[in-house]
């Protein structure tokens, strides 16, 4: 099973990948964390990459992903398509995308972090709140427009992993027992929000163009 786990800077990603790595490694030994390839190459170069250098950093990204066996749990730190949104909003290039959304459909959960966290300056990888939010308005709108479920993930500390470990639950087919005993549901099957985010966000995707690609069901 590969989980991926999207999101705009400095929402958490790493630091619940890693988490969710520590809480699943003793009922998962074979499991495996996919570090964000985009930092790596950062630290060795020194700089953020340019345009021409975005497809090898999404390629290097989900060939790490793909060389395990179907049998893997494997948690990746982000994947091709946080890769062809930063493309797009930083250098007006859109041709990663088609590849992207292919590639991301090999994924069986898409955990999106949510925007609850205060914004930290880290580096020459952080672009600001505005970015972040032109971010998360764009990684929703690409989620939506192509049909890809995703589960919204918010919460401090401890209780941001375990948000992220209800929606796995449930991905795996192993609800909470909390959840089991209440018979409590989603909103809608594509988020963990209380507010169901997806419905939200769908109506608004469907008031700027008229039709909404995926139909709510909030």
């Amino acid at each position: 099973m590969k989980i991926a786990i999207l999101g705009a800077e400095c929402t958490g990603k790493t630091q619940l990948a890693q988490a969710l790595h520590r809480q699943l490694a003793a009922t998962h030994p074979a499991i495996r964390l996919i570090s964000e390839y985009l930092r790596e190459w950062c630290d060795r170069q020194g700089r953020t990459p340019r345009a021409e250098e975005q497809r090898h950093i999404a390629q290097t990204q989900m060939q790490r992903v793909n060389a395990h066996a179907p049998s893997t749990l494997v948690l990746s730190d982000t994947a091709p398509l946080m890769t062809a949104i930063y493309s797009d909003l930083v250098f007006g290039d859109t041709s990663l995308y088609t590849e992207a959304v292919a590639q991301h459909r090999a994924f069986a959960l898409t955990l999106v972090t949510g925007l609850d966290l205060p914004w930290v300056a880290d580096g020459i990888q952080r672009d600001g709140v505005a970015m972040r939010a032109r971010v998360d308005q764009r990684l929703r709108e690409i989620l939506l427009q192509h049909g890809m479920a995703f589960s919204m993930v918010y919460g401090q500390g401890a209780a941001r992993c375990q948000s992220a470990l209800q929606a796995i639950g449930y991905a795996m087919g192993t609800p909470p027992p909390e959840a089991q005993r209440s018979r409590w549901k989603w909103p809608c099957e594509k988020c963990s929000d209380p507010q169901c985010e997806h419905r939200l966000f769908s109506a608004l995707l469907q008031s700027k163009s008229g039709t909404a690609s995926v139909p709510p069901q909030g």
